[in-house]
């Protein structure tokens, strides 16, 4: 019974290690583009989008709806690179916790 005890006690701990990994993680922002930098797209480690920016020089006077249209993929593309990063970061900071779980099979981790 002793094992299991330290194990559980072993289980809450980095239950809360990883609580406080993830709270982290919304503090964290990465930056993803698309278009040559036309689009900028902020977002948080845990995968928020915080703000999209578009270059107004993208433009030569006033878009036409071809231009909305590359506007649109650019922006998809700009948003899919932000969170992509935020992935990245997510596994590389949450990985080594969750690796130590060892299998343990508790519910939301």
């Amino acid at each position: 019974m002793n094992n299991m005890q330290k194990m559980m006690k072993q289980a809450q701990k980095m239950a809360a290690e990883m609580q406080k990994a993830q709270e982290q993680l919304a503090d964290v922002e990465v930056e993803g583009s698309a278009g040559g930098g036309a689009v900028k797209v902020v977002a948080t480690g845990d995968q928020q989008i915080v703000s999209v920016v578009i270059d107004p020089d993208a433009f030569d006077g006033a878009p036409d709806a071809d231009d909305i249209e590359m506007l649109g993929d650019t922006v998809t593309a700009a948003v899919n690179d932000a969170l992509e990063k935020s992935r990245a970061l997510q596994a590389e900071t949450l990985g080594p916790l969750a690796g130590g779980m060892g299998g343990l099979g508790l519910p939301g981790l």
